[in-house]
């Protein structure tokens, strides 16, 4: 009875596909683990232009310029840090998001022909924790913002009683946790629109925000007369300083690229959405190089004028926020523009949260548990796991763990460097779609499901690197120099080393298939342009397709694999 009873509730929850549209569901793949199919290949330049602006047109990037000037750089340094970094990024996410851009699949299915079948599970484990953790925190600074926007309607708020019990109220406040809970009530509703169909708020929410960062900028310029001291700072590095300007800017870059190494990661999991290549590189560079750079100057620019206006430094929105509305006491016409204005933040924060860490994080949850999970329950259970991380302890208390978490890249870089150099050297940008699905006659199963070669490129991409990052974290300031400056760099030397050592030891103990493609499009994943260029054939040329095949039986109920329908004589279903 209970058998029967368990075997009811899991064939309810259990995923179904079309298999019209060739979308199969088994342990390896579902709807949303499949190359995607041009019906859903809908975002145009555009969509991502939208999609990076929304990354940009945050409180981080707004505050970048400070981190740079608080160690000694000037002005012109640090911007000029934040120009090359955006280039690099944009660099970096294009050769990441070029996988999806050929062959369809995100980063779930990229990570099985580097790491195995089975391998691939460890990236994905890293990027759950990552995305567990940071929508947790994205939320908790989101509603700081959502606070503002209460207390602009409701001045009161702002002078709330803490009603919190005893475990909570000495590290956070009834202001605080009451924005945290509206932030991620309104953020939930979101989280069951696919990516397909997020045009419309990625061009509303990136028209919004930068109108109102714009005229944020313009208000505080024509009230102060002009920029204030903050702006024209010069170069105030120690004379003490163990570092020169060179290896500052190198920290910088690397500090900057590092800040977003995850959302780098996410390329393929958006790319493979793209009407064609061409949309997604012209909207993606556009907006990650000057979109980005434009935000951390417009929030430059602000800063400096507003602290002519009240006479003290303000590179945190919300606290600007309050202030220009005097916490609620200022005028309805402040309070009305202080509203918009932190809307406008509100809603880029929540966007950004549910594009770069709720369906990232759902993907990948659907990579774990494909006959279970798609990206719509991924996404809301990664949402229901910010209860369980508890952003307020954080927050308030772990500032050495978020610290540790914003150089995450440490161990992300060196993965992004063995993927980057499997695809583009050693496979040619040519890999077997078939193949990732399944466990047998696969040239992805390796050892096991393992790939034994990519372990040791991943551990000398980031064990030399890691010392330097506890040291930081530490606070310790005489540890010996390498040390540092290997942290400085510490996103380059993870990606170059892990890529130039999965190469030599790929060389050295090769495997098979590598180059391989099929020769039929068995997912009808490409357009009749797309499959000539690739020297596919696409699957409605039945005669065709099958060519060379000596036979084909059903494929059986309880039989691993790809669940097509069919499994072909010479492995291919």
């Amino acid at each position: 009875m209970a058998s029967a009873c368990l075997r009811s509730v899991k064939q309810k929850l259990g995923l179904r596909g079309d298999e019209s549209q060739h979308e199969q569901t088994d342990s390896w793949g579902n709807r949303d683990l499949i190359p995607l199919p041009p019906a859903r290949r809908t975002w145009g330049a555009f969509h991502y232009f939208g999609y990076w602006a929304i990354s940009s047109l945050n409180v981080s990037n707004w505050q970048t310029p400070n981190t740079y000037l608080t160690v000694g750089l000037s002005v012109g340094q640090s911007m000029a840090v934040i120009i090359i970094s955006r280039a690099l990024i944009a660099l970096f996410s294009t050769a990441v998001a070029w996988c999806g851009l050929t062959w369809h699949v995100g980063f779930t299915i990229q990570n099985r022909f580097t790491w195995g079948m089975r391998g691939s599970y460890f990236p994905l484990l890293q990027r759950i924790l990552l995305n567990f953790i940071w929508t947790a925190v994205q939320c908790w600074n989101g509603g700081r913002l959502i606070a503002v926007c209460v207390t602009a309607i409701w001045p009161s708020f702002a002078t709330i009683e803490n009603t919190l019990p005893s475990s909570m109220s000495t590290i956070t406040t009834t202001y605080q946790f009451v924005g945290f809970i509206l932030f991620w009530a309104f953020s939930l509703p979101f989280l069951f629109i696919r990516p397909e169909k997020f045009k419309l708020p990625f061009q509303v929410v990136s028209i919004y925000c930068g109108v109102g960062m714009l005229c944020m900028m313009i208000w505080s310029l024509a009230v102060a007369k002009g920029v204030g001291p903050v702006f024209s700072e010069g170069q105030k590095v120690p004379s003490e300083s163990r570092w020169n300007v060179s290896w500052l800017m190198m920290s910088g870059i690397n500090q900057m690229i590092g800040g977003i190494a995850a959302g780098i990661t996410n390329g393929s999991d958006f790319s493979r959405y793209a009407k064609s290549p061409r949309h997604y590189v012209t909207g993606s560079i556009a907006s990650v190089w000057a979109v980005g750079t434009c935000v951390s100057f417009v929030g430059l620019v602000t800063t400096s004028a507003c602290q002519k206006i009240y006479g003290k430094i303000y590179w945190n929105p919300p606290d600007l926020l309050m202030v220009m509305m005097d916490s609620g006491k200022g005028s309805s016409k402040a309070r009305v523009g202080v509203f918009f204005l932190s809307t406008g933040f509100a809603l880029t924060a929540m966007f950004e949260n549910i594009c770069g860490n709720a369906v990232a994080g759902g993907i990948d949850l659907a990579g774990l548990f494909p006959r279970y999970i798609d990206i719509r329950r991924g996404a809301v259970i990664t949402f229901i796991a910010c209860w369980v991380v508890q952003p307020w302890q954080l927050i308030n208390r772990a500032a050495t763990f978020i610290t540790v978490l914003s150089s995450f890249s440490v161990f992300l870089a060196p993965l992004i460097g063995a993927m980057c150099c499997d695809f583009f050297i050693l496979r040619r940008r040519k890999i077997q779609l078939s193949n990732l699905y399944r466990t047998h006659d696969t040239s992805y199963w390796y050892w096991h499901g393992f790939n034994p070669r990519v372990l040791p490129a991943w551990l000398a991409g980031w064990v030399p690197t890691v010392g330097g990052l506890i040291v930081t974290v530490r606070g310790t300031a005489d540890a010996p120099r390498p040390l540092y400056q290997l942290y400085y760099m510490a996103f380059f030397f993870g990606f170059f080393t892990s890529a130039l050592l999965f190469y030599i030891t790929m060389r050295i103990f090769p495997v098979e298939g590598m180059g391989a493609y099929d020769n039929v499009d068995y997912y009808a994943a490409f357009t009749a342009k797309e499959a000539q260029k690739l020297g596919v054939m696409q699957l409605d040329q039945s005669n065709t397709s099958l060519e060379g095949v000596e036979h084909i039986e059903p494929l059986q109920v309880q039989e691993k694999g790809q669940r097509t329908g069919y499994i072909v004589a010479d492995g291919v279903y």
